[in-house]
């Protein structure tokens, strides 16, 4: 019997969970040709969101198409264009030939070289002389625009990680070059996304910044309690396992509503539960979930300054006036420039986020955890 539970994956059909007014507010968004920036912490369902948004999009508009594009491994322009031109051209055509006809007609400056897979299916890659693009990128950066009024479509192109253009060599010249073409397009659609929060703010609510007011920007709220009792619960019977309401909202309140973990806590105690699930596996399954991270969370707080450690420390007795003589002196914090310094360097790590003014929390609740009931209850 295959689990009911899944994290570490995209999340789509019975897997994915709630987010139905997210899902109505991108689809129309879509639709109505708004560019969207979607931010949240990692592993909070993002590209789920997204995914399931685009899916249910093609399948009611059927002028639409959806293309996606992840930028975790990118790090320099030239793998941008190279990966954004040959993801619009997969989406944009159906065939190889039709491929081909749109680089000669839309992309002169690049060469294309066909490669014939182990299963004798033809993928296209594309070569480009870089110094050519480089100083003058204007084709590939209009390229889904001219395919899609070339087809009669409208695009949208959804860029996962966006905040990793900071890796390029000149970000800022990058972004204004990008920003220059895609606020132009009347055809195509931006949905961009990333998970370093204080990186996606600074981007997109900056003044100074060129994306600035480029797009509808929603920070993705956590899935309610409520939301997950029922999931659970329903997952939970469609294996013909069953728990209380009380006992799912238990697993669900144990890791914060976080939604990675609460499909990891889940599933350790569905594997626990022969028929119906008792009370002390919960607590046995979040010991075990603790333990299989362990390593992981010592070696991030032996990276971390003495300092810093005593910062968290604080976060996790409550103390909300960090920068207090009384606080400073309490958990040896220095000074209260010294505070600021501490919260922008966890911040930068994503071990902690900020995002009310002024309460800063930490972002992993399991880490949390074994910061309270391990590291500091020694």
């Amino acid at each position: 019997m295959s689990t009911p539970f899944m994290f570490g994956k995209l999340a789509t059909d019975q897997n994915f969970t709630n987010r139905k007014a997210e899902i109505i507010k991108l689809k129309q968004n879509f639709i109505s040709g708004i560019n969207t920036i979607l931010i949240s912490p990692r592993r909070w369902g993002k590209s789920s969101l997204v995914k399931k948004a685009g899916i249910e999009v093609e399948a009611e508009q059927k002028s639409i198409r959806i293309i996606y594009l992840d930028m975790f491994n990118i790090r320099t322009e030239e793998e941008f264009y190279k990966c954004l031109s040959e993801a619009v051209l997969k989406a944009g055509s159906g065939k190889l030939e039709e491929s081909l006809s749109f680089v000669r007609k839309f992309l002169k400056q690049w060469i294309p070289r066909i490669t014939v897979s182990p299963d004798a299916v033809q993928e296209m890659s594309l070569s480009l002389n870089w110094e050519e693009v480089k100083n003058k990128p204007d084709e590939i950066l209009d390229l889904a625009e001219s395919i899609a009024i070339e087809k009669e479509l409208n695009l949208v192109i959804c860029i996962d990680e966006f905040q990793n253009l900071s890796n390029f060599k000149d970000p800022l010249g990058f972004q204004k070059k990008i920003r220059s073409h895609w606020q132009q397009h009347q055809h195509v659609t931006y949905c961009l996304y990333g998970s370093k929060r204080h990186m996606m703010i600074e981007v997109f609510t900056k003044q100074s910044m060129p994306f600035y007011k480029f797009g509808e920007l929603i920070f993705l709220p956590k899935i309610s309690t409520e939301n997950w009792k029922i999931f659970i619960q329903e997952r939970f019977l469609s294996t013909h396992k069953i728990l209380s309401e009380q006992q799912a909202e238990r697993i669900a309140m144990h890791v914060e509503n976080h939604p990675y973990y609460v499909q990891q806590l889940s599933q350790i105690c569905w594997f626990r539960t022969s028929i119906e699930l008792k009370d002390e596996d919960i607590e046995r399954s979040m010991e075990s979930l603790v333990m299989q991270l362990s390593l992981l969370f010592q070696n991030i707080t032996e990276n971390l300054t003495n300092t810093q450690v005593n910062y968290l420390k604080a976060l996790i007795d409550q103390v909300r006036m960090l920068s207090s003589k009384e606080v400073i002196y309490k958990y040896h914090l220095g000074s209260s420039a010294n505070v600021s310094r501490i919260r922008e360097a966890l911040i930068n790590k994503e071990i902690i986020d900020d995002q009310v003014a002024g309460n800063p929390e930490l972002q992993d609740p399991v880490y949390k955890y074994w910061l309270k009931n391990y590291y500091f209850s020694r």
